[in-house]
Order: C-alpha cells, then structure tokens, then sequence
C-alpha cells in the first residue's frame, strides 16, 4: 500500500491539551501514521494510506471538537455532454491530494471543489480535468487567491480579530478597575454597595461572554468530547469568579465578577501577544510564498503574452526583463544576465546565467533580457519544495518533546484535580489553610482578613488561570519554526525536529570527496614543459603555450573527463586548436593523433614506452604532482618527450576554512572516496581531515558509515544527495550537498542548497542554537508550572495576578524563541 503526506490545518486549537487530543484522533484512524500535531503552526502532518479518503482524517478532527480549514473553488469545465461525463470528472477531482468533495453540475458547467488549501490548488484540478479529456474554461467562477495571498491575509486576520476582541475587553474592564479604586484605597463602594455589585456584574458580561465567547465554546466543547484544555482552565476560573458576583446577594462570599473580567482581558491581551508573535516566529514560510511572481510574459505563437503564472506550462518560453523575477523554473535559451539566488541559496553575491544554465524560479534578474523555458511548475518548482519541506519540518516534532507531550496529555484534569482540592483543603481545615494565607500576608495582594469561602474561590480561581499548558506547547514548536525558517533564509533546509537534535550531538561529520569536499569538476592545475624539448613547430600565435596546444588538440578527439578538462582550458585560454587526425584511444594509457602533421602522444609512461620515448627526465616531476593527489599526463611530440600536465579535481574555496571550523567546534572529520590511496592522502592533507578510507566502492559506503558509527558515536555523512542516498540514510545525520533546482531534497535529513561546506558549519551552528532556545522554553515553561501551581493553591497569588503571569509565561516562551533570530549561524571566515 503506498502512502502519501498531508498537513492538515486546524482550527480551534489552543493549547498542548488540544494538541493531544487531535493527535490521539488523527493516530486512531486505521491507515494514518506518524502524526504530528503542532501548535505553533496549528496543523497537523501525517501520512496515510493512498486508498483512504482525506475527508475521514477532516472527519477525525472534527469528531473532536475542532476543524480543519478548507477552500472551496468553481471551475468552468468544458466538453462535458452527459452524466457519464460528469461522473469522469468528479471522480478524476476527487483523487487530487487534498480533495474533500468535488460536485460536478451538467447544467451550468461547473465543478465545486471544497479542498484543504496547500494540499492542493488550481494547477492541480486543471490538470486532473485535462487528464480526464476535458478542458478548464477561463471565467469570473475562477477567480480565488493565490495560497500566499490566503495564508497571509488570514495570518493577518487572526492579529486583527484579537487585537478587536482585547480592546473591547479592555473597554469594559478599564471601567471596573476605575470603579473599584474607591473601594480598594478608601474603602467605598460607590455610590452604593448593591449598586456597585450589580456593576461589576453587567460589565463584565461584555467582556466573558462576548469578546470572551470563543474560550467558553472551546472549553464546553472540549468538555463535551471527554477532555479538558486550557480554554477549560479559563472557562472555569472565569465562570467561577463571575458566579460570585450573584452569590454575593445570596452568601458571606465578596463579589469577583469584576475579577473575572480582568482575568479574560488578560487572557485576550496575551492571546493578542502571542498571535503578534507567533506570526514573527512562522515570517519565514510568508516570506517565501511571497516570493513567487504572480505572472508572466510567455511566447505564444511568436507574441509576447501576460499571463497568471498558474496558466505557465512546461515548454513555455518566458521573457524575463532587468528588474523582473524569473516565473518558474526553466533554462536559459537566450541572453546572458545576473540573478539575485539569494532567496534560494542565502547568497548575496548575483550568479551569471546563460545560454544552458539553469535558473530557480523567484529568483530576481538584474541586468540583462533572458529567454527562459520552464522546466517545472507549480507544485514541482524549487520553491514549492522549498516551501513544502519548511511546513514538513514546522510539523514534526524534537524528540525532547515527548516528556512535554507526556506531561501535557494529564496536566489539565491534574489540575482540575488540583484545584478542587485546594477548595475542599479550605472548606475542610479552614484554619490551617487561613494560616498557610497568612504567611503570605507581606504580599500586598494577599488579604487574610477575607471569609473562608472567599479565601477558598480566591485559591481555586488562581489555581484554574495560573497553570499554563499553553507555554509548554508552544516551547518546541516556535523554536522550531524560528530555527527551520532560518535555514531556509540560508540555504540550509532541515526536514525534521529530529534532525535539529541529532545534529547538534554529531562527533564525526564524515565527507564523500568528489562534488563535496572537490568541486566534481576535473582541471588543469600545472604545466609543466621538459626545458631539453626541441619543440619549436607549433603556430607563431601560440608562442609559449605549444605544450597545451599539442595535448589540447590531441584531446578533442577524446571523450574521457580528464580530456575534456585540457581542452577546456585550452578553449578558455583562447588557444586556436587544431582536429586530431589519425585519433585513438588506448585504453587505460592515453591518446594517440596527428596534428599538424606531427605524431602527437598524451597519457602515461606506458604509452610513451610503446613508443619508443623515455620519460625518466621527468620522472621526479610525475612523482611530485601525484602525491599531490594530482593525475600527471606525459606529452610528446614527433619523437620528443614535450613536457606533463596535471589534471586535478580542485578544492571547493571553503572546504579548508570549514573543516577548520568543524575541528574548532570539537568535531572530527573523516572522508570517504573511491580515489586510490595517495590521491585521497593528499586531498585530505590539503584541507586538514582526520581520518581517510580510501579505495570505497560506492555500495560499500553504507558498511563504512556503520563502522565509524560504531567506533566514533553519532555522525553526520556530507554527500551529493544522488548517488550517496544510502550512506546518507544510514548516517545519523545525512546532509545532501548541491547546487541550482537539480537538488535531490527528498534524500536527506538536512539538504545545503548553495553547495558549498560552510553550510555544514551553518547548519551544525544552527542546530545548537535552536535547542538552546527549545531547552529554555521547556525549563521555563516546567520552572513556572511547578513554583506558580503550588503559590496559587497557598493563596498568595490573586487571581488576576495569577492570569498575568500565566499570559506572560506563553509570551515570553514564543518571545524567547524569536529572540533565535539574533544568532548570527556564519563562521568568521565567511564575513571577510
């Protein structure tokens, strides 16, 4: 059974107590695995099984008492005649990821698809009914917003919908506290007692059961599904506090429902807060869906046409002006200009493309007219991978979360249970209770001079509104979303929290060589001409550089790697080179052809030998450049030894500067590579590694990682992302190294889009910082629980108080996070 991936949005969720129970319930239907539930990004990421309909896992959540976001869209479908044809295409919209319900309708033509936004869009259902044999049909029906649009709009709404519902809160309740302020410093109810009471008491309706509506359907709702969340905390706290307000008139308890107020402003105030902040730490996600260009101008038939970037098909050629963004994913098929790839790649620096070269949609053209032909869009572009593998890892989970988790699935009946026994305490032994209050009569909001049942709602309502679940639930995620965000800003693309975990313990960051720690790229590093050479018949305008000239023409009759790299240097030189006659490869030995009449020899000494032609003169010079870790050809023209050339794959500029970073954090390095023993030496001495294992066939890289793992702990394996897939799956850490849109990020942990070793360093760097922030948000969200919880239940905290403290503890855990931001992740050497 295949699976597929889906990140649902859901709605209603305020606290870690939500978040166990949409998880239990998502875990519970049978073919869904590896839920998680986040309550920072409210979504919850899971796989499950291709058969099974997306509209049951919306169905679990809403089972619960939550829900799940969704889009509905109309399209205009052509070529439909019949019922069977309408059967076609809604069941050919149905099997789109993400499709809730789709209801096609003969008569006006129309297919209304309700769907979860980010699972699936447009692009999508066009191509699902074009599959099927019919047609999209343009129309005013299809106009909808683009997903960026949508998500940051309604990130938008949700900061103006609380800042509305606090300011009305705050309407009402700075009526109350004015209104008591008589009372607390003179002692006056004003202008009476019964007037006053009922005062308290209208205003703070308003306040609880308008603006405040949410939390009390929240806190029904969860009760009403068998649970408890921190809404319920509220609810309770407030509704308690309200209830004394009537029972004044009735019994010796003091009137608190203008409390209860304060208590939900404060409340609101701090979901306000913490919306502000939670839209902070997910900026990185908006950031990238707003990079997308919302349009382009396509060649149709020879004219320049504008049209919306979802009409852009693969095989479309797109005109793309200075100043402009490229539209998708494509190869330059004319002109030549600089592109901004920072928002990719975290490079500042602009990259020339030309004829041939790849380009990443959304990335910004700054000189020069280019002719671009699309390569991948929508869901398939750099970008949306980009976009999606951030979500993935917003939706995953630090392990270190799990005690959180474990704790959160009983903190709130705990303390529910808690509470009530502290009511009970003070019923049941008043006068050790009273004196327990006492103690904290230094606190100016301790008054023990209260009646016992007003002493004893004072510590129950306290206990209700000063526990907070919600800080120990966003503790992870937001460190999370801060972290996963900036290395998307970096180029450092982390799939998973675990990932963040692992990463920052690693000991060993062990290095395929060719493509990682070398550019992949074979080229000419020496020339070096024999002095005794009489080598005097190459052309006039090649005066002095006969010996690239002999072997470069020599090779272009080669297709061998190494040389390609002579007669690219030669090319690049300028060097007017001649076609090779009489060519032919010796196999293992090097090249043999006639140019300009002249018997021309490139390769080893054996092939020189056959010849007749002694290569002793040079034989100290061949010895040096190959403990270099460098291949040395031998030329010789006519009969004449000529000199050598060395061909090597060079050094990336950062790989020594990063394997010293590495060393300077404490971890050791290692190389793996299928290079013979001297080479690899070599290499590893240029740039400083540990350990080398030389002589690797690729299939038995998995078997070498396994081995350092059990000699030197947790590793990291750094390889291309393709053909070291399975050594990047057995490493603890697998980091995909690469360059441009050909990136395989699906095959690691971590993928290091810019290509270059100071992204490992980055991306190590980074890891450690996110779980420093992770472990102080989950210290301080333990620390305040287990000294504020006990405080309450003492009596030493006034409910409003006790509201205050507990907004402020979500606060400042999201705050914390963002304060990530600050972390400057590149090592020194990168600055300069």
């Amino acid at each position: 059974m295949t699976k597929k991936q889906v990140t649902l949005p859901v709605q209603g969720m305020t606290c870690a107590s939500c978040v166990s129970h949409v998880q239990k319930a998502l875990s519970k239907v049978e073919g869904a695995e590896d839920v998680n539930v986040n309550l920072a990004t409210e979504k919850a990421s899971l796989w499950f099984d291709s058969d099974l309909p997306a509209s049951a896992l919306v169905d679990a959540v809403r089972e619960t008492g939550y829900d799940v976001a969704t889009d509905t869209l109309t399209l205009s479908v052509g070529g439909m005649t019949c019922a069977s044809c309408v059967a076609h295409v809604q069941k050919a919209l149905s099997k789109v990821d993400g499709v809730l319900e789709a209801n096609v309708n003969l008569a006006t033509e129309k297919a209304t698809i309700t769907y979860v936004p980010g699972a699936a869009g447009k692009a999508e259902f066009r191509a699902a009914v074009e599959d099927a044999g019919y047609e999209v049909l343009e129309s005013p029906a299809d106009e909808s917003a683009p997903v960026a649009d949508t998500v940051i709009e309604e990130a938008q709404r949700k900061v103006r919908a609380a800042r509305r519902k606090m300011q009305i809160a705050w309407g009402f309740t700075a009526v109350i506290i004015v209104w008591m302020i008589p009372e607390i410093f003179f002692g006056i109810m004003w202008p009476n007692h019964t007037i006053m009471n009922l005062a308290m008491i209208a205003l703070a309706l308003p306040v609880l059961f308008w603006v405040g509506r949410k939390t009390y359907t929240s806190g029904v709702r969860a009760a009403l599904h068998g649970y408890a969340n921190m809404d319920t905390l509220i609810a309770l706290g407030t509704g308690v506090s309200f209830l004394t307000g009537p029972a004044s008139f009735l019994a010796p308890v003091a009137n608190y429902a203008g409390v209860s107020a304060m208590i939900m402003a404060f409340h609101l105030t701090g979901r306000y807060i913490e919306e502000n902040a939670k839209g902070r730490a997910s900026q990185a996600i908006r950031k990238l869906l707003e990079l997308g260009a919302k349009t382009a101008h396509v060649l149709r038939d020879g004219v320049e046409v504008e049209v919306p970037i979802e009409q852009v098909a693969v095989g479309d050629v797109m005109v793309v002006r200075p100043g402009e963004k490229v539209p998708t994913d494509g190869l330059v098929v004319d002109g030549e200009s600089a592109l901004d790839e920072s928002m990719a790649t975290g490079e500042s620096l602009p990259v020339t493309k030309g004829p041939g070269d790849e380009v990443i949609g959304a990335t910004l053209n700054q000189e020069g007219l280019l002719k671009i032909e699309a390569t991948r869009v929508g869901k398939d572009t750099f970008l949306a991978q980009v976009i999606k593998l951030v979500e993935q890892a917003q939706g995953t989970k630090v392990p270190i979360q799990a005690f959180a988790d474990r704790v959160t699935a009983v903190f709130v009946p705990v303390v529910i249970t808690i509470a009530v026994l502290t009511l009970l305490a003070y019923l049941l032994w008043p006068d050790f209770m009273h004196t327990l209050t006492a103690a904290g009569g230094f606190l100016p909001w301790v008054d023990p001079t209260l009646g016992q049942y007003t002493l004893a709602i004072v510590a129950m309502v306290s206990v209700f509104v000063i526990a907070c679940p919600c800080a120990l639930g966003l503790a992870t995620p937001t460190a999370l979303m801060v972290g996963s965000g900036m290395g998307a800003e970096n180029g450092i693309l982390i799939r998973s929290g675990a990932a963040i975990q692992t990463l920052k313990d690693i000991g060993v960051v062990i290095f395929d060589k060719t493509g990682t720690i070398t550019k992949g790229k074979p080229d000419v590093t020496d020339i070096v001409g024999y002095e005794a050479a009489d080598v005097k018949r190459e052309p006039s305008n090649v005066k002095g550089r006969a010996l690239l000239y002999w072997a470069a023409s020599a090779e272009r009759g080669s297709e061998h790697p190494l040389g390609r790299a002579i007669v690219a240097r030669a090319e690049a030189e300028g060097l007017p080179l001649d076609d090779p006659r009489e060519f032919q490869a010796a196999r293992g030995k090097g090249v043999r052809a006639t140019i300009a009449g002249e018997r021309v020899l490139v390769g080893s000494r054996r092939l020189l030998d056959e010849a007749g032609i002694d290569a002793a003169p040079l034989e100290s010079t061949l010895h040096a450049l190959e403990s270099e870790g460098k291949t040395a050809m031998l030329v010789a023209v006519g009969d004449q030894l000529a000199g050598v050339l060395a061909v090597a794959d060079t050094l990336k500029d950062d790989s020594a500067d990063a394997i010293a970073a590495l060393h300077a954090m404490g971890i050791q390095t290692a190389m793996l590579t299928g290079d013979n023993r001297r080479t690899a030496a070599a290499i590893a001495r240029s740039v400083g590694i540990d350990q080398v294992v030389a002589e690797v066939l690729p299939e038995g890289k998995v078997d070498e990682v396994r081995r350092l793992q059990d000699t030197l702990g947790i590793v990291a394996f750094v390889g291309d992302g393709i053909n070291d897939a399975p050594a990047l799956t057995q490493a603890n850490v697998g980091l995909a190294i690469g360059t441009g849109t050909d990136i395989a990020i699906e095959a690691s942990d971590v993928t290091l889009v810019r290509g270059d070793l100071t992204g490992v360093v980055e991306a190590i760097t980074l890891s450690q910082a996110t779980f420093r922030k992770i472990r102080q948000n989950l210290f301080w969200a333990f620390f305040y629980n287990v000294i504020m919880i006990p405080l309450a239940v003492a009596g030493w905290m006034h409910p409003v108080l006790a509201e205050i403290a507990m907004a402020t503890s979500s606060i400042s855990v999201v705050t914390n996070a963002n304060l990530l931001r600050r972390v400057d992740i590149h090592p020194e050497y990168a600055k300069k």
